[in-house]
């Protein structure tokens, strides 16, 4: 499986961004899809996750409510719709996928797309 992820950009405190996870391969729509996030001189954290069938989802505590995960099997592409940007929520984001359930753990996760920056300027 290869995961590309795309739509960071540069935007401004309160404004909206989505990100796509595009995934080849076969069997997308068996991996769950999980999003994670690293600033410089930190762990890469996570954000957010969606199971396999898109009926589970779950968020870290500082994204809910502004943070939404989706996915598009048909199309083999994950999202994140990401609303109300804070300068705290630059970082370069990741995309990663596994089999079984969605989980927090990056560790968990075996496929991992190449990463994309956001940039929130306050």
């Amino acid at each position: 499986v290869q995961l590309q992820a795309s739509g960071g950009g540069l935007v401004q405190a309160g404004g909206s961004l989505r990100l796509s996870c595009a995934a080849s391969g076969r069997s997308f729509e068996s991996y769950a899809v999980g999003w994670f996030r690293q600033s410089p001189g930190t762990d890469r954290e996570f954000v957010a996750a969606i199971s396999f069938n898109g009926v589970t989802t779950s968020y870290t505590d500082s994204v809910k409510g502004r943070f939404t995960v989706s996915r598009d099997n048909s199309r083999t592409t994950g999202y994140l719709q990401m609303t109300d940007l804070k300068p705290i929520d630059s970082a370069v984001y990741y995309c990663a996928a596994k089999f079984g359930a969605d989980s927090r753990n990056r560790h968990a996760y075996v496929w991992w797309g190449q990463g994309t920056q956001v940039t929130v300027s306050s």
